[in-house]
Parts: structure tokens; C-alpha cells; sequence
């Protein structure tokens, strides 16, 4: 995103309202518009996403809508924003889940939760929200969160943009995933029922492999990508911690 384009992204996401310069009011917000483009995203994923398509689903012209919005990238930008679970609730769910206040675990852990449940709703959201860009206040209200809940255990800054990194980019493999299978959470069991029909008679020639799904089948346990990465990665950030404090 060239820098004259992301600062009107900036103005549209951290500004005042926008209304028209020039030509006829008519009424419209940049929450109309953004949810207008959130609900063909929705339908048809974002490359069903046009200027001309959100002016039709609000019933005015093309040239119109561009009086309140430069062009399809800013346009996409409102639409993150508002597409976004609202930061706060997700908070409030992990304060109340984990105690007052929550430790930095356990409000670590709704926090991935609660970005995969937005990833859910919005599949779309993998495609928007990669690359350099301009972020909008509840993006930045995500990060706030994450990195508040790191405060006094000893991680540097870096450190702890890091854990945030490390955190999304597991809950983003998750949401792809699920995703590329149509939107089924069950991604392990499939993947793991087309690996029995694969290695069915084939034992001697992968003996780890025909071992680990025989467990599977005996004790279960598949379809856990998310929790397991969240626990080992917390696990890590734990050490780090211990390390960091001393405790």
C-alpha cells in the first residue's frame, strides 16, 4: 500500500465522519457502507467485493459512493474494522472466565479463541488482513489487549509483539485450514480418515504413522490443532517468563 493511500486509510479509520465534498447528500455512513461490504464478503468472499456492488446494495450511484470512500482498498479496510469482534467484549469474557482481572494465560487463551471465532464468521477476513497496511482503532484495540496482558511479566517489547505474532499466526493457520475444508472445524478428522484409507495395509512401510493413527482410533484426542498449539505455545512463553522474573 503506497504511503498516500494509507494515509487515506488512516483519515477514513481515525478521523472525523466522513461526508460528501461535493454533489447531493445522501445519508450514508461509513458503517453502512462497511457492513453493506462485509455482507458480499460474506457471500461471495472478498473478491466478490466491488465498488460498483456495495453502491448497488445501497441504492446509489458508483460515483456516489466514491464521495465517501477513495476506492476498493480503503473500502476494504472499513470493512475489517467493522467485521472485527469488538475487542472489549472479548476482554470482558476473559476477565470473567479467569478470575478477576485473569492471569496472562488464561486471557491469552480467550484472546486466540475469540480472533479465531472473528476468523470464523468472516472467513474473508484471512484474505484483508495481511501485508504492511493501515491498521483501524479495533485491530489496534486486538493488539492493546494482547500485549496488556504480558505487562509485569518480565518480556521485553519486542518480546512480547512477538507472542502476539506467534499467537495470530497459529489462530490464522487454524482459520485457513478450516477454510480450504469449507468452513468445517473437523479439518484433523478428515485429514486423518483419508490417512487410514492411505496406509490401510501399508503398516510395515510407515510403522510411526500407522502407530499414531491406531491411538487415535483407540483413545482419541484428534481435532485439538488449537488447543494444543495454544497450550504448547504458552507453555514456551511460561519459560520465558519464569526465566524473565524469577517466578
Amino acid at each position: 500500500m503506497a504511503d498516500g493511500q494509507r494515509g487515506a486509510v488512516v483519515r477514513l479509520l481515525w478521523g472525523p465522519p466522513v461526508t460528501p465534498a461535493r454533489g447531493p447528500r445522501r445519508g450514508l455512513t461509513l458503517e453502512q457502507i462497511a457492513v453493506a461490504g462485509v455482507g458480499i464478503a460474506d457471500a461471495d468472499g472478498l473478491g466478490g467485493v466491488s465498488m460498483q456492488g456495495v453502491a448497488g446494495e445501497l441504492g446509489v450511484t458508483k460515483m456516489a459512493l466514491y464521495r465517501y470512500v477513495p476506492g476498493k482498498a480503503e473500502l476494504v479496510a472499513l470493512m475489517v474494522e467493522a467485521a472485527l469482534p469488538d475487542p472489549g467484549a472479548a476482554w470482558d469474557a476473559a476477565s470473567a472466565g479467569a478470575g478477576a482481572g485473569g492471569g496472562w494465560r488464561e486471557r491469552l487463551g480467550v484472546w486466540a479463541r475469540e480472533l479465531l471465532a472473528g476468523y470464523r464468521a468472516h472467513p474473508w477476513l484471512l484474505d484483508a488482513t495481511v501485508g504492511a497496511r493501515a491498521l483501524g482503532p479495533r485491530e489496534v484495540g486486538w493488539l492493546e489487549r494482547a500485549l496488556a496482558a504480558l505487562e509485569g511479566c518480565g518480556l521485553s517489547g519486542a518480546e512480547a509483539m512477538d507472542v502476539v505474532v506467534l499467537l495470530t499466526g497459529h489462530v490464522r493457520g487454524i482459520a485457513g485450514q478450516e477454510r480450504a475444508s469449507g468452513g468445517a472445524a473437523g479439518v484433523e478428522e478428515e485429514l486423518g480418515a483419508v490417512l487410514v484409507e492411505v496406509v490401510r495395509g501399508r503398516g510395515q512401510e510407515y510403522p510411526a504413522l500407522a502407530a499414531a493413527l491406531g491411538s487415535v482410533a483407540e483413545h482419541g484426542g484428534q481435532d485439538q490443532g488449537l488447543e494444543f498449539g495454544l497450550e504448547r505455545i504458552l507453555d514456551g512463553v511460561g519459560l520465558l517468563v519464569e526465566r524473565r522474573t524469577g517466578s
